[in-house]
């Protein structure tokens, strides 16, 4: 008696019939999306790349984020598949004449994340959980947004993904919105989407907070690009590193187009606004009603331009 009608990122209009028992997830970000909603026993295929929460590396693989194998896709005989913009179109279109069905998602900001999980709520069936979770989670902004909206600044930040060279999130990415959102300025808002800038531009733009993406899975220690920008001196007098206020931010949790989405906000909040922000409460990966509480150098700076957009 199941049946559902949902429209996707990409526009498609896609039809359930029964509630999927067998998911695969293409792209990180959506596993924690179905993981937080409590589908975790329902999924039985992700990409190498989908290691939040824990359980999720026990499930089988189906390949990489863009290079996802057809035929690993098949063997799980799923009866929905969960797809990303960045596994491309090619792909989508390949999966749908093979008669599976495929929900593409593509948020383009917080909100849009927060519709993902509606979405893949409404097309799972765990409408319930979907809408305790997206409550939960606007709780948490708006009383975010409400603790640093008495702060008589908004500080220049910039967000650093990588630093040889230089990139920084501008105008139009998930990392802006946050910016704002936590009661900054992005140093970088003249600049579109992600992108690198040159040295001599990143100390003219003189940030006041740097919150920089751990070093992990990029061929460096946790605090490896920090440590950059410390201990260079050309930019011992940027306001920023002058007054040591330097962050780290875990790649994952500031970089995926999930739910965990808002524990960057509150990251962002407490590092621009140490006084007036609550301690960020660390999202849960099991279950909505529980909820209350951009590889290597240039070529993953590259790959986040497209797979952070938003990996999702």
């Amino acid at each position: 008696s199941f049946e559902r009608t949902v429209t996707d990122d990409s526009g498609a209009t896609v039809t359930i019939h029964g509630e999927p028992q067998r998911i695969v997830s293409l792209a990180p970000a959506n596993t924690e999306i179905l993981f937080a909603l409590g589908l975790g026993d329902r999924i039985v295929g992700v990409t190498d790349y989908c290691d939040y929460p824990p359980e999720a590396k026990t499930k089988p693989s189906i390949g990489g984020y863009s290079t996802v194998s057809v035929e690993n896709v098949i063997a799980q005989k799923p009866d929905l598949i969960v797809a990303s913009y960045g596994n491309g179109a090619e792909l989508v279109d390949q999966l749908k004449k093979l008669n599976m069905t495929v929900v593409s998602l593509n948020p383009e900001n917080v909100s849009g994340i927060l519709n993902d999980i509606t979405l893949v709520g409404t097309a799972t069936g765990a409408d319930d959980n979907a809408t305790a979770l997206v409550n939960s989670l606007n709780s948490r902004i708006q009383n975010t947004e409400q603790n640093v909206s008495a702060a008589t600044t908004r500080p220049k930040v910039a967000h650093i993904i990588w630093n040889d060279p230089i990139y920084v999130s501008g105008n139009g990415t998930f990392q802006d919105e946050l910016i704002r959102m936590a009661g900054g300025t992005n140093a970088f808002a003249d600049k579109q989407g992600w992108t690198n800038v040159g040295i001599e531009d990143f100390i003219a733009a003189d940030p006041d907070v740097l919150i920089v993406n751990s070093g992990t899975g990029m061929g460096g220690t946790e605090d490896s690009i920090a440590q950059y920008f410390d201990n260079d001196t050309r930019f011992a007098n940027v306001a920023a590193i002058r007054n040591h206020r330097v962050y780290v931010i875990d790649s994952d949790v500031v970089d995926r187009a999930g739910p965990r989405i808002v524990d960057a906000l509150e990251i962002f909040a407490q590092d621009i606004h140490p006084a007036g922000a609550e301690t960020p409460v660390a999202t849960s990966s099991q279950g909505a009603p529980g909820f209350e509480t951009v590889p290597a150098l240039c070529a993953l700076a590259i790959g986040l331009l497209v797979a952070v957009r938003w990996m999702r």
